[in-house]
């Protein structure tokens, strides 16, 4: 299989078992133990991670390793709290493992397909009080601390920060980061926003993001005229 195919990181029995689905899609595969820090994860990144239901709790780690690479969690099951768990434990998306690797295909396909346009290069970091961000190395810190935050948290940030301290619509978050939900009764953004504020504010910072009401959302210091 040609080297530039996407490379997916396959972790646990679960993940493993669908390489060679998997690699007949065009996709290639590896599977190893979970690095424990930067220094261990693959170089360059995978393109995605495609991980068993019984290693959720480590996402954490893989996040310190591989930033913001996409995170499919296998799950038994496909409800509100199932993508909700997934989705608050720092998984990106999280695939059925009831029903082969056609869920799998679709959900990674759609993953890979809005994966965001490299940084412009030489794009500086951008900083705002303590938060920093920086789009080449693809981290984030606030007050020193890394933040694990996951590929739609991350464009979200980048989208907020980079029309500071303008109002962003939500017809424009959805536009730029899902347009797969566009035209629809969607409460994916609120549901991000939550997420995202609770990780930027995690050790008692003080909120960036706001709500404008009617509006959409800013990142200011300042709090804006809203929640």
């Amino acid at each position: 299989m040609a080297d530039t195919a996407p490379l997916l990181w396959l972790i646990g029995a679960a993940a493993v078992e669908l390489a060679p689905r998997l690699e007949a899609s065009g996709y290639r595969t590896a599977s190893a133990p979970l690095p424990q820090g930067p220094e261990e994860g693959a170089s360059p990144p995978p393109a995605a991670v495609i991980l068993s239901p019984s290693f959720a709790d480590r996402i954490p780690d893989l996040r310190r390793s591989w930033g913001a690479v996409p995170i499919l969690l296998g799950s038994p099951r496909d409800d509100v709290e199932g993508r909700c768990q997934a989705l608050s434990g720092g998984a990106d998306d999280l695939w059925l493992t009831s029903v082969g690797p056609s869920d799998l295909l679709t959900r990674l396909r759609l993953h890979l397909n809005l994966q965001p346009a490299p940084p412009p290069p030489g794009e500086a970091a951008i900083v705002v009080g303590d938060l920093r961000v920086d789009p080449q190395g693809q981290t984030v810190t606030r007050g020193g601390r890394v933040l694990a935050l996951t590929s739609r948290e991350q464009q979200l940030l980048l989208l907020l920060l980079r029309h500071r301290p303008g109002v962003v619509s939500r017809e424009r978050i959805l536009r730029e980061i899902w347009p797969e939900e566009r035209g629809a009764a969607s409460n994916v953004i609120e549901v991000y926003v939550r997420y995202l504020r609770r990780k930027l504010e995690e050790g008692g910072h003080a909120r960036l993001i706001h709500t404008v009401r009617g509006e959409g959302y800013c990142l200011r210091q300042a709090p804006a005229s809203s929640s």
